[in-house]
């Protein structure tokens, strides 16, 4: 893991709670409006998760994650922006069989529809990347700006932020079990006995001080 880094990676807010549950170790994304043709490139391996509400609506989701959704929306709107969770890539894929996208069903939050209208858009495929996640004891805080708005993956922060300190979501042996699986399911393995974790009944546990 890097010492520090101040590369931060916009991902909507429910998903962020969802990879902070330990619900999902995945990523899936195309690209945002800004990236053009060209789509999503993974530029950075290790980031800061930059959670954002734009876009994110019930129907996007997967019904079980409608409760985290609920409860980050019953939250008072922040003035600035809160960071305490860091990623670790740990493997990328460019999926372009559908039927893989398919076989991940239940190891990530997004509704089908969202898969659907995202894996067609432009051109077939979606990037998956299977991250770790890790906790910052302290939220980082960020003021809000006009560079940090937009439709598009990567922001830098104002300043590197150290990652000493961060704890794993998950422990070795947890995480590895579900990257050996999610390696499976995208090589085309059943599902069969294998069982996602599930989420979280309310977010509160996961609300930042």
């Amino acid at each position: 893991m890097q010492p520090e880094t101040r590369f931060a990676f916009k991902e909507w807010a429910v998903v962020c709670a969802a990879l902070a549950s330990g619900r999902q170790t995945l990523i899936l994304r195309k690209g945002g409006i800004h990236e053009g043709h060209d789509q999503f490139r993974v530029e950075h391996h290790e980031f800061w998760l930059f959670p954002t509400g734009f876009h994110q609506r019930r129907d996007e989701i997967t019904s079980v994650a409608w409760p985290l959704l609920d409860e980050l929306q019953s939250q008072d709107e922040p003035r600035g922006h809160r960071l305490d969770l860091f990623a670790v890539v740990q493997d990328v894929e460019q999926v372009l069989d559908r039927s893989a996208l398919i076989r991940l069903t239940g190891r990530h939050i997004w509704s089908e529809s969202t898969v659907e209208q995202r894996f067609q858009y432009h051109t077939p495929g979606l990037f998956v990347l299977t991250a770790r996640v890790y906790r910052r004891p302290t939220p980082i805080e960020i003021d809000d700006s006009p560079y940090l708005a937009g439709c598009k993956s990567w922001v830098e922060l104002p300043a590197v932020v150290p990652t000493s300190g961060l704890q794993p979501v998950l422990d070795d042996s947890t995480f590895d079990r579900q990257r050996r699986e999610i390696q499976q399911l995208l090589a085309g393995g059943s599902d069969d006995y294998l069982t996602a974790p599930e989420i979280p009944a309310t977010f509160s546990s996961l609300q930042r001080t």
